[in-house]
């Protein structure tokens, strides 16, 4: 009784088994091919750059910009600022006076003649001249740091008149690039 029982149970269930198998979806259609064919380019019209705003944050990327251009490079022993050096420190200001939220870090460096102490001084005093430059064109003196690097970050390497000039210069960077 009891074997067919189970015997009846199993043949219940494969019955089920079955029936619970679905039937083969149907094939669908092929999707349609558009033609792509590009047609004929007729002009291009150049890009209108006198619209662009020249102090906006793309500016300071584009290569053509005075704004790409970011080291005052300073006589021996000296930190002046050269007259040459006015026209762009001026556009570095009127781009920070548009974009209040942005900050700058003026970097003081030196050649390597000289005590390290001195040209940790001097770096100083270029960074600061950089930064008192930019405040008298408007610039608020929170958006400004100065700092001196001295001789420990030269762009050359060479003992030459040349390269010690290379690296007689206060660099300008901007928020997100130091």
């Amino acid at each position: 009784m009891r074997s067919s029982l189970l015997v009846a149970s199993l043949i219940t269930l494969a019955l089920l088994a079955g029936c619970g198998s679905q039937p083969p979806a149907p094939e669908q259609a092929a999707a349609g091919v558009e033609s792509r064919t590009p047609g004929p380019v007729t002009s291009t019209s150049p890009v209108d750059t006198a619209s662009t705003d020249p102090y906006s944050l793309a500016a300071l990327k584009d290569p053509k910009s005075p704004l790409s251009k970011r080291s005052i490079y300073f006589d021996f022993d000296s930190y002046a600022i050269k007259d040459e050096y006015q026209t762009l420190i001026g556009h570095h200001a009127q781009f920070l006076i548009k974009n209040p939220q942005m900050k700058m870090l003026i970097q003081g460096n030196a050649d390597e003649r000289g005590s390290r102490e001195y040209n940790l001084a001097l770096g100083q005093k270029r960074a600061e001249a950089v930064k008192k430059a930019l405040v008298l064109l408007g610039v608020k003196e929170a958006q400004l740091e100065a700092v001196s690097l001295g001789e420990e970050k030269p762009v050359c390497l060479d003992a030459s008149e040349e390269c010690w000039a290379k690296n007689r210069r206060g660099d300008m960077l901007y928020s997100g690039e130091f």
